[in-house]
């Protein structure tokens, strides 16, 4: 159960660096920011593989560029549906 607690928090927090970084909201405030790290932590392993830092399950630098990566595309895609309506 503390692992989980763990793997949300961290989660969030790589989530909200990633925003930073790009300097854009992410849609729906704490749970986008755990969405975001949680989904963005694991396209990154997948695409980079795992090396660096590892905190609670995360290795921190392809979670992060994971995550920034899975923001941009969700704004650009937001932006888009946005200029449609």
């Amino acid at each position: 159960m503390i692992s989980f607690i763990w793997y949300l928090i961290i989660g969030g927090v790589l989530g909200w660096l990633a925003g930073v970084i790009l300097g854009k909201d992410i849609p729906g405030g704490i749970i986008g920011n755990i969405v975001a790290g949680v989904v963005g932590s694991w396209i990154g392993s997948m695409v980079l593989g795992n090396w660096g830092w590892r905190v609670s399950n995360f290795y921190v630098f392809p979670a992060l560029i994971g995550a920034v990566v899975l923001i941009f595309i969700v704004s650009i895609i937001l932006k888009s549906m946005r200029k449609a309506t």
